[in-house]
């Protein structure tokens, strides 16, 4: 949930701002850039198409998908995500099972405790495997990436950017500071590049490569 609403007019200032502040720090200023194209929003948000996209991302790596909404037990169950729910939100589960450690991939919402979709809480409780300090790092981590892969698809990745907090206080160093942060361990863990694009998106167009010949 966002905290504080950005009007519109203010959007362009405060990345300018947040860009200003990352100065001499190529991969952040590249990821930020990155999201800061996809304003003004001039496409559809949460489409069929998008979601059809998350979907395919989540095959693309491998991940099993099952279309049901998350309200009927977990986002996550340790073999697929559940799919009716917003394009945002399946390109972030993606993103968990990207950052989760191989061994927390088989537990409900990936070790994390229940996730904010997921309904089956004993269940997700009983798999949490991080405190809470791990679990909030892991889920910034995500937040990004998620962030950076919508932009990857084309889809709005400004409002996910802003919804999700990266944006509030864009004024102060210490939120460019943070991002930078972020940025730079999702590029040392080896999930963007030096431009802040996903590493894995040659994963990502292969998959869609193999769809369109067989589509073909």
């Amino acid at each position: 949930m966002i905290l504080t609403p950005l009007p519109a007019e203010v959007i362009p200032q405060a990345l300018s701002a947040m860009e200003a502040n990352l100065a001499g720090e190529p991969v952040a200023l590249a990821a930020l850039r990155r999201i800061a194209a996809t304003w003004p929003v001039t496409g559809g948000v949460d489409t069929p198409e998008q979601r059809a996209d998350g979907v395919a991302l989540a095959h693309a790596h491998g991940i099993g998908t099952l279309d049901e909404p998350p309200s009927k037990s977990f986002m996550w169950d340790g073999k697929v995500i559940r799919t009716d729910v917003e394009a945002t939100v399946i390109v972030h589960e993606v993103c968990h099972w990207l950052l989760a450690a191989p061994e927390r991939r088989t537990l409900i919402d990936y070790g994390l405790g229940p996730g904010p979709e997921t309904t089956s809480l004993a269940e997700a409780r009983r798999d949490k495997r991080l405190a809470f300090e791990a679990c909030m790092h892991e889920e910034q981590q995500t937040s990004l990436l998620g962030v950076l892969w919508e932009a990857e698809l084309g889809h709005p990745a400004i409002l996910a950017f802003m919804e999700q907090n990266w944006m509030e206080r864009w004024e102060r160093p210490s939120t460019a500071q943070f991002f930078l942060r972020h940025a730079n361990e999702l590029h040392e863990r080896g999930l963007i590049d030096t431009g802040g694009r996903p590493t894995t998106v040659r994963t990502w167009a292969d998959a869609r490569r193999v769809e369109g010949k067989r589509a073909a």
